[in-house]
């Protein structure tokens, strides 16, 4: 079993408040919009990180994170990018690829508004995570925790840190 903390759109930012729950997870992945490779560095020091760079990276981020990153933990196949869309909306850059090959868990972050959606008609489940950071127009600052074992996911938590300051 693997216990992930998804996170997104930090936007250069990181408090005590995130890295407490950094270091209750064996890995966080961040969807993107880093914004600062510090965010990721201080990350990679508590636990393994997996990331993909978002539209506000640098040529920093853009070098060390893909585009798109596709891996399989728990025999739960996922793929990561920033810009993704939603079932029935997705991204014109990955539509066609998406239904070819889909994976057990699609995520993208982006849009600063969490959302958990089922998409039935191509077996995924779509999670965005809101935004850590403290940057954008969204109330309070979200992130996703989960399990993965076996091929399932499990446990599934919405963990609100704080109104946006």
């Amino acid at each position: 079993m693997k216990k992930i903390l998804l996170l997104s759109d930090t936007h250069g930012y990181l408090d005590e408040q995130i890295l407490k729950f950094v270091r209750q997870v064996d890995e966080v992945w961040h969807a993107g919009d880093i914004g600062d490779l510090n965010v990721t560095d201080s990350i990679k020091k508590v636990k393994p990180l997996r990331a993909v760079f978002g539209n506000i990276d640098g040529n920093d981020a853009r070098l060390e994170f893909p585009l798109d990153a596709k891996f399989k933990v728990e025999n739960v196949t996922v793929w990561m990018t920033h810009i993704g869309g939603y079932p029935n909306k997705y991204n014109q850059r990955i539509r066609d690829e998406i239904k070819i090959n889909p994976p057990k868990i699609f995520i993208s972050g982006h849009s600063h508004i969490l959302k958990v959606q089922y998409d039935k008609k191509l077996n995924i489940l779509h999670l965005n995570p809101g935004a850590a950071g403290n940057h954008g127009f969204h109330k309070i600052r979200t992130m996703l925790r989960f399990h993965l074992e076996k091929g399932e996911i499990k446990n599934l938590e919405i963990i609100e840190l704080a109104i946006r300051g």
